[in-house]
C-alpha cells in the first residue's frame, strides 16, 4: 500500500496529507498516512491531526475495505482539508520494540522446538505469544529469552524490503503463524534479522536489535493441549 507510509518508514512521526473522505463527522480517510491500523497483533496508533491551527485527536486507527480509517474525537474536518498528522511516538516506539522482540523470540522457539505461533498480542506494558509447544517447559522458555538477549547484544540490523509473492513463499519459515497465509498481493513485505529470522510482515519495527533493550520474562501459562502462552516485556 503506497498510502501506508509506515510500511517504508516506521520512524516517520509527522506527515502532511489531504482528507479524502469523512463518515459520521469522525471517521477520516487520508490520501496517505503514517498511522498504523490495528492488526496482526499490533495495536493501532494514536496521535493528532492539526488543521487550520486546531487539533483533532486521533483515538483509533483501523483498516476497513482496504482503506485506513482514523477516528477523531471531535467533528470539524472536511473533505479536501490539508492536515498535519502527528503520531503518539512513545506509544508507537514501544510497539516497535515489542514487535521486533516478538520476531526474535518466535525465531528461537521455532528453531529450537519446531513450534508455530498460534496467536500474539502486543501492548505497551507486556506482550503475549501463544505457541503449539507439545510439553510445557517453563525453564526452557526462560532459556530461550536469555538466548534472545544474547543475540540482542550483537546489535544486528533489522531489514525491511519487498519480494514477489512467489519468490517470498519459497523461503523456509517465511510464515511462522500456524494456519496463516500472507495477503494475496503481488509483493510481500519482508522483515529480516540476518542469520536469525525472516518473515513476511506488515507491522512496524526498529532498525537494530539494540533498540529493543532487554527482554524480560513476565510469566508462562499452560493453556491446554499443545497450547502454551508466554508474557514478556522490554526494558
Amino acid at each position: 500500500m503506497e498510502s501506508a507510509l509506515y510500511m517504508n518508514d516506521s520512524y516517520l512521526k509527522e506527515f502532511e496529507a489531504i482528507v479524502e473522505s469523512i463518515k459520521d463527522d469522525k471517521f477520516v480517510v487520508l490520501g496517505k498516512t503514517a498511522f498504523y491500523p490495528s492488526g496482526g497483533g499490533q495495536p493501532h496508533d494514536t496521535g493528532t491531526f492539526v488543521c487550520n491551527g486546531e487539533d483533532y485527536p486521533v483515538v483509533y486507527t483501523g483498516k476497513f475495505s482496504g482503506q485506513i480509517s482514523h477516528e477523531v474525537s471531535k467533528p470539524g474536518l472536511k473533505i479536501g482539508d490539508k492536515v498535519i498528522g502527528r503520531i503518539n511516538w512513545d506509544r508507537r516506539y514501544k510497539f516497535m520494540r515489542m514487535h521486533t522482540a516478538a520476531h526474535l523470540l518466535i525465531s528461537i522457539f521455532n528453531r529450537e522446538s519446531n513450534v508455530l505461533i498460534t496467536g500474539n498480542q502486543i501492548s505497551e506494558d507486556q506482550t503475549r505469544i501463544d505457541f503449539n509447544m507439545e510439553n510445557f517447559d517453563r525453564d526452557k522458555i526462560i532459556q530461550y529469552i536469555q538466548t534472545a538477549n544474547e543475540i540482542i547484544r550483537q546489535d544486528l540490523p533489522v531489514k525491511t524490503y519487498y519480494l514477489p509473492r512467489e519468490e517470498a513463499m519459497k523461503i523456509p519459515g517465511v510464515v511462522k503463524l500456524a494456519g496463516a497465509l500472507p495477503p494475496n498481493v503481488h509483493e510481500l513485505r519482508i522483515v529480516e534479522i540476518p542469520g536469525i529470522d525472516i518473515q513476511a510482515d506488515g507491522g512496524t519495527h526498529v532498525k537494530s536489535l539494540a533498540e529493543i533493550g532487554t527482554i524480560e520474562f513476565v510469566k508462562a501459562e499452560n493453556k491446554g493441549k499443545d497450547n502454551r502462552r508466554v508474557y514478556y516485556t522490554v526494558k
